[in-house]
């Protein structure tokens, strides 16, 4: 299944839940970091895990 991302639907929509307010002047750089936010989470998703897998409780470097 292939789902295709819509940014300015998504802040269309977004805008109207939270009742905000965008500044035409501004909507091309919000729709910009909403796409950029999209593709690092399409990423972050992508990388495998084993069901078993669990998240550290403590970042140990």
């Amino acid at each position: 299944m292939s789902e295709t991302f819509d940014a300015k639907a998504h802040v269309t929509h977004m805008q109207a839940l939270n009742e905000l307010t965008i500044e035409d002047d501004w909507r091309p750089e919000v729709e910009a970091h909403i796409t950029a936010t999209k593709k690092a989470a399409d990423l972050l998703l992508s990388f495998p895990l084993d069901d078993a897998e669990e998240a550290a409780s403590v970042f140990v470097p």
